[in-house]
């Protein structure tokens, strides 16, 4: 029941998740943040598993740092998503695998904003847009027609809500809140929706 999703603009990339933590048919929490900072220009979002999530997400945190210190160069949001889904594709392979879907966005200098799209079978595509869980069923083809390569913040934010009012529309679970977090080249910050 959950919902991640995320597009490139112009010059940043803005990333949207609920804000709910469930649990089958129970709502366990209303102010879940999930999403984790890794470095002042990369952002990971994740959805799954509840216990999955966040120890991956701390995993990979933890490590992107750690990989930070140690050579004294921050990792690009390309090798950081790559990093991420080789992670996952090695815990295939085991008895307790990560069930996390996740989208890595970022602001690299050379190459500018980049989106990457993970699932929990380790597939990796880097992406205009992109959205997981049941959002996707509706917010994607709304992407698909309004989403240009120059898309300003403004019209972007238009086009995210726009996704959520469908979601309110259509969806038969009600997903109240919502956090927005855009990254560009002077870092990560939160957006009002």
């Amino acid at each position: 029941m959950e919902c991640l999703m995320g597009l490139v603009g112009k010059d940043f990339v803005i990333t949207v998740t609920d804000t709910m933590a469930i649990r089958s048919i129970t709502v366990l929490k209303h102010d879940e943040d999930k999403t984790r900072e890794l470095n002042p220009h990369t952002l990971i979002s994740y959805c799954g598993e509840a216990g999955d999530t966040t120890n991956f997400a701390e995993y990979v945190q933890k490590n992107v740092k750690l990989y930070g210190i140690r050579n004294n160069i921050e990792l690009t949001p390309g090798a950081t998503a790559n990093f991420v889904r080789r992670e996952l594709a090695d815990s295939l392979r085991t008895r307790s695998a990560y069930q996390v879907n996740l989208l890595v966005s970022g602001y690299d200098h050379k190459k500018g904003p980049c989106l990457y799209w993970i699932d929990h079978l380790s597939a990796l595509a880097q992406v205009p847009f992109a959205a997981h869980g049941y959002c996707a069923y509706y917010c994607i083809s709304l992407m698909d027609r309004h989403y240009h390569p120059d898309i300003s913040l403004d019209e972007a934010m238009g086009l995210i809500r726009q996704c959520l009012e469908e979601l309110h529309r259509r969806f038969i679970i009600n997903m109240p809140r919502f956090v927005a977090k855009v990254v560009d080249k002077d870092g990560i910050r939160v957006i009002d929706l």
